[in-house]
């Protein structure tokens, strides 16, 4: 597989897809669900130039430490340095919580079903607040900038599923409690003209020379060399 990837005989989505499969990952365990990269960090321009390197992600760094300051850096340092278990159980790490879990897929997928109804059970009958929902692609992106412990990646269903992004069981989503506006549809970039053309877009992005050229940077952080041992200490990778 590596060596079809290497060759273009297959595609990056492909190659992830196929990569998370051999890492046990599945769709019919939320806990170990496929996980997809951020690929892009331009959601607010009128054209998606993907010509230009400055509208993606660093593939190279976990999410935790794209944009932040020196602080957050020496804060998650600090916090591995310093963490000590009294039981000797668990082990030092850089973010107390996970780039995919059980609780983050079922945020992406909650207008579709099965998922709706795990979301409520989840929490205790009723939907999250809505400001804690997922409600606009370029606030979820703005959001992981800003808060040190928001480390989700994405989900496959970002690069080929429409309808995950639109309101069309018509479901009571709540309203902002700032602004007042309901939750309805998913707020889309400005690039992007309906749920169609976003997904487009992002698979023509996920297959774009630039993001072939760096996945492997990705892939070494998820499923490589650097997600355990003195690789993933340096590359602040370390997750509880």
């Amino acid at each position: 597989v590596l060596q079809k990837w290497v060759n273009r005989e297959i595609s990056n989505f492909d190659y992830l897809i196929q990569l998370n499969t051999m890492a046990g990952r599945t769709y019919n365990d939320l806990a170990q669900y496929p996980v997809f990269p951020w690929i892009l960090r331009d959601y607010t321009s009128e054209e998606l130039d993907l010509n230009n390197p400055a509208v993606f992600r660093d593939l190279s760094k976990p999410i935790g430490v794209l944009v932040l300051s020196c602080f957050y850096k020496y804060l998650f340092f600090f916090r591995y340095e310093n963490f000590e278990d009294p039981l000797g159980i668990i082990d030092k790490f850089h973010y107390g919580t996970h780039y995919s879990n059980a609780a983050g897929v079922m945020h992406y997928l909650i207008r579709v079903e099965p998922f709706t109804t795990l979301h409520i059970q989840l929490q205790s009958g009723r939907f999250d607040c809505a400001d804690r929902q997922f409600h606009s692609i370029p606030a979820t992106w703005q959001a992981l900038m800003d808060n040190p412990n928001d480390v989700k990646e994405l989900i496959p269903e970002f690069f080929y599923f429409p309808e995950f992004l639109e309101n069309q069981n018509g479901f009571n989503l709540g309203q902002l409690q700032i602004s007042k506006e309901v939750v309805n549809d998913v707020i889309l970039p400005k690039w992007a003209h309906s749920a169609e053309d976003f997904i487009y877009k992002h698979r023509k992005a996920l297959e774009s020379e630039y993001v072939s050229a760096h996945l492997h940077e990705w892939i070494d952080l998820i499923f490589g060399y650097k997600q355990r041992g003195p690789a993933a200490v340096e590359a602040l990778n370390v997750f509880y």
